[in-house]
C-alpha cells in the first residue's frame, strides 16, 4: 500500500510524498514571509478555513512557533476560520476576514473537507481555491501561501482503495500551477494509521481532531518550516519578489470575490433589514451570524431585485430549521429555483453561499430578481430566507 501511494504521489503533482518521507511539496517555498519577518520585524499571518482552523489547537502552535522562530518580530495574528465554510465562501470573504488589517505576508489555507462533505462540485473547488490564491496575490504579489488538506474518514477510504480523492487533487491542480506549498495530511494520517502508529479511534478520533491529532498537524507545518527556511536558508542579501501570476486555469474563477451589504436593493415587497438579528426559532447558531445585520423575508411572495457589476452573484444566507425555497432569475432570463434547506438546517443556522450564476458576462450590468416561493423543504418549518451578504464576483 505504502509504495503504491508513494508512486502515485510522485506521479501526479499532488500527492505529496517527497523522496525524504515529508507529507508535503515545498514547490517555491516560503522565502518571502521570511524575509518580511526578519527585515522589517513585523510579520501579518493569517489561518483561513473551516471549523478545524477555528478550534483551538494547531493554529495555535504554530503561532507560538513563529514566535520562537522570528523572536524580534511583532506578528499580527489572524484567525479567519469559520466553521462549516469552505472555499467558495473563502473566496467571496477573503478581504473581509484575512486583508481586514492591512498587508498579509503568509496565509494558510484549507477547505479540503468542508469543500466534500458540503457537495462542493470539481468546478466550484477550483474556482473557490484559484479564486482565493489569486485574490490574494492581485492585493500582495509576495504573499507566501500554504495548502493544506485535513484528513476525515472518506479521504482514509479513498486512499485505503488505491484513490486519491477528488477534492485533493482539485486543490492540488491549483497548488501546482501557482507553485504554492502544500500538505498532505489526509494521505499522511493514512499511511501512519495504516503502520500501526496510532488509530483513529483511541488517538485522533474524529476530522476535528483530538489534541493529539493537533499535534501532528503542528509537527508536519513545523517540519515544513525547517526545510523551507533552515535546510534551504535564504540568503541576507535576498530581495522580496513578486511571485509570479500564471493564466487562470478557469476563466471565471472567484478571484475577485467579495461580500455586499444586503441593504442596496430595489423593488423590495415583505423583505425588510434586520439590524440585529436574534434566534427566535430554535436550533443553534455560528459566532459571527447573531446580533449583525441581515435581509429577512419570512412569507411567499416576499421579493427584492439587485443591480449589480461582476461575473457572479450568490447569496450568503444562514440556512436554519425555517429556511424555505426562493425563485430567482437574472437579466430576465429563466426562472430557476434554490432550496435554502441543508442536511444540518434542522440543528443549526448554518453559514452557507448559494452561487445563482457564475458566468455572467464580464463589464456588463446585471439584475438579479429573487421571490419566496410558497413551497418548502419537507423537513422545513417555514419558508424563511435570512441574507447576510450578497456574494459578487465584481468588476468594480
Amino acid at each position: 500500500m505504502k509504495a503504491f501511494m508513494s508512486i502515485c504521489s510522485l506521479i501526479f503533482t499532488g500527492g505529496v510524498v517527497t523522496n525524504n518521507g515529508d507529507y508535503f511539496v515545498l514547490r517555491h517555498g516560503l522565502a518571502n514571509s521570511k524575509q518580511v519577518f526578519e527585515s522589517t520585524g513585523t510579520g501579518r499571518v493569517v489561518f483561513l478555513g473551516g471549523s478545524i482552523t477555528f478550534m483551538s489547537g494547531w493554529r495555535e502552535m504554530v503561532c507560538v512557533e513563529l514566535k520562537h522562530r522570528f523572536p524580534e518580530t511583532k506578528f499580527d495574528f489572524i484567525n479567519a476560520g469559520i466553521p462549516s465554510t469552505g472555499s467558495t465562501p473563502g473566496a467571496y470573504r477573503l478581504v473581509r476576514d484575512a486583508f481586514k488589517n492591512g498587508r498579509v505576508d503568509l496565509i494558510f489555507e484549507e477547505a479540503a473537507v468542508n469543500d466534500f462533505y458540503n457537495g462542493r462540485s470539481d468546478e466550484e473547488q477550483i474556482r473557490g481555491m484559484e479564486g482565493i490564491v489569486r485574490h490574494a496575490r492581485n492585493i500582495n504579489p509576495n504573499i507566501d501561501i500554504i495548502l493544506m488538506h485535513f484528513v476525515d474518514p472518506e479521504k482514509m477510504g479513498e486512499y485505503n482503495k488505491g484513490k486519491i480523492p477528488k477534492v485533493i487533487q482539485n486543490h492540488e491542480r491549483v497548488a501546482a500551477h501557482y507553485n504554492l506549498p502544500s500538505i498532505n495530511f489526509a494521505l499522511e494520517i493514512t499511511e501512519r494509521i495504516n503502520h500501526e502508529e496510532f488509530t483513529w479511534e483511541n488517538d485522533f478520533k474524529d476530522l476535528h481532531p483530538s489534541p493529539f491529532g493537533h499535534q501532528l498537524y503542528f509537527r508536519t507545518i513545523n517540519r515544513l518550516f525547517e526545510v523551507a527556511w533552515v535546510n534551504k536558508p535564504v540568503a541576507e542579501d535576498s530581495q522580496v519578489k513578486a511571485h509570479y501570476q500564471p493564466e487562470k486555469l478557469d476563466e471565471f474563477c472567484y478571484d475577485t470575490g467579495m461580500l455586499l451589504p444586503p441593504n442596496n436593493i430595489e423593488k423590495v415587497n415583505g423583505f425588510k433589514m434586520d439590524p440585529h438579528w436574534q434566534n427566535t426559532v430554535g436550533g443553534g447558531t455560528r459566532s459571527g451570524f447573531v446580533n449583525v445585520p441581515m435581509l429577512v423575508g419570512k412569507n411567499p411572495g416576499d421579493s427584492f431585485e439587485l443591480s449589480f457589476r461582476g461575473s457572479a452573484v450568490g447569496l450568503l444566507v444562514i440556512a436554519g430549521p425555517d429556511a424555505g425555497i426562493i425563485e430567482y432569475r437574472i437579466n430576465n432570463g429563466k426562472w430557476e429555483k434554490q432550496d435554502l434547506y441543508t442536511k444540518w438546517s434542522q440543528g443549526l443556522h448554518i453559514p452557507w453561499v448559494y452561487m445563482l450564476e457564475t458566468e455572467l458576462e464580464k463589464g456588463k450590468k446585471h439584475q438579479l430578481e429573487v421571490h419566496l416561493l410558497n413551497q418548502k423543504n419537507m423537513q422545513s418549518k417555514g419558508y424563511s430566507c435570512r441574507i447576510v451578504n450578497f456574494a459578487i464576483n465584481s468588476d468594480e
